[in-house]
């Protein structure tokens, strides 16, 4: 962050003027330009303790509208300051803020309505600091300004933007046949729940907030079997499939990482259970119709790079083959796509930012439906629930 100079534009002409004036006293004798040249070095001399002096403190907080900030979206964001000073300055305040979000973060200080706020758009995925606050004032005379940072930063998280897509042609079972249930529904858990008290050695990702809230003492959720297909999104972030991360996000891993909250966030709601992984073997999420599964999927990918190797699919599910696979990749070409099999999956959806010429054919021999995926999300998916009609999916 640059430091202002303690004179502004004006200010440092006076200071020149002055010492010109002074100068031109001494050459010409002129009385007139000492008396003009010491005024104007007085002046601005004043003008720089003013605004200087003042001792001033002050506590800063920040209050955003959504706990979490999708790309595209906007929030808004409320500051209260809380100055102490002999007197109240009049100038301009602003947040620092991040590129990855887009806000005009600032105005005149003191406010007319007394509050501090703004809008903030969600720019780029990430964790990214918010803040300072930033309070610059003025002399009356615009000769000297003082630039002071008031509070800590706020983390801000901005997850990866979750679009709506079309439904599949059938619900899939794990063992390829269709299945009738969805009773985990996202955000329609709580009918099978009955929450227990805690016992110590208890996941945190098991709590239930809302019955804890209400008992006023930790509870977690117990859950009933469930008779639900698994489905299975895999998002291939290892290194070679991607540009190097740069400055600048790269506009098709994002395209994969929106794809697969998108996709993992669509299935949860057709009734399956899904489990989210990178191509390393790592649960990224696990949406089983509870409230704060969204929130925890959404949050991880709002942080994963490309970085990493891959590991052989099949040996990645392990167990019983899923119902509806989607495998998101960047780059692929025709010898790796040869050796990706679909792990028995009954409904394997591969989408590819970069198929390389031969990819898709060989893709297509291991019973994947291949779509490409470009800058419109909701239409690649619609390619490839469209393509399986017709090879074994019957519409619903």
């Amino acid at each position: 962050m640059r430091r202002r100079r303690s004179l502004t534009g004006r200010g440092a002409g006076a200071l020149v003027a002055a010492l010109c004036c002074l100068i031109a006293a001494n050459l010409l004798g002129a009385r007139v330009l000492l008396y003009l040249g010491v005024l104007l070095a007085a002046v601005t001399l004043f003008s720089l303790l003013a605004v200087r002096l003042p001792r001033r403190s002050g506590t800063v907080t920040r209050q955003i509208s959504t706990d979490l900030l999708t790309v595209s979206e906007t929030s808004r964001v409320t500051v209260r300051f809380s100055l102490r000073a002999i007197r109240v300055p009049r100038g301009l305040w602003h947040d620092v803020l991040p590129d990855a979000v887009s806000a005009d973060s600032g105005g005149e200080y003191p406010p007319e309505n007394g509050r501090l706020s703004y809008l903030i758009t969600g720019v780029r995925r990430g964790v990214w600091p918010v803040g300072p606050l930033m309070l610059r004032t003025v002399d009356p005379f615009g000769l000297a300004q003082r630039e002071q940072a008031f509070g800590e930063t706020r983390s801000v998280t901005v997850v990866p933007e979750v679009f709506a897509l079309a439904p599949l042609a059938v619900r899939v079972g794990a063992a390829g046949g269709t299945a009738h249930t969805s009773s985990t529904r996202l955000g329609q858990g709580s009918d099978n729940l009955s929450p227990r008290g805690y016992i110590p050695g208890d996941s945190m990702r098991r709590i239930h907030w809302r019955a804890t809230a209400h008992r006023g003492q930790l509870m977690v959720r117990q859950e009933e079997e469930e008779s639900s297909p698994d489905a299975v999104v895999v998002l291939d972030r290892s290194g070679r499939r991607w540009d190097a991360p740069g400055a600048e996000a790269d506009p098709a891993f994002e395209a994969a990482v929106s794809l697969c909250a998108s996709a993992a966030v669509h299935l949860a709601s057709e009734g399956y259970s899904v489990d989210v992984l990178d191509s390393a073997g790592t649960l990224l999420g696990a949406l089983r119709g509870h409230e704060d599964d969204r929130d925890g999927l959404l949050t991880a990918l709002a942080m994963v790079t490309p970085r990493g190797e891959s590991r052989d699919l099949v040996a990645l599910i392990g167990g019983t083959p899923p119902g509806p696979l989607v495998y998101i990749t960047g780059r692929l070409d025709e010898d790796d796509a040869a050796v990706l099999r679909a792990a028995g999956a009954a409904a394997p959806m591969l989408f590819s930012t970069e198929p390389l010429p031969g990819a898709t054919e060989a893709s297509t021999r291991h019973g994947w439906t291949v779509a490409r995926l470009g800058d419109d999300i909701s239409a690649a998916w619609e390619d490839a629930v469209s393509a399986r009609i017709g090879v074994g999916d019957v519409p619903r």
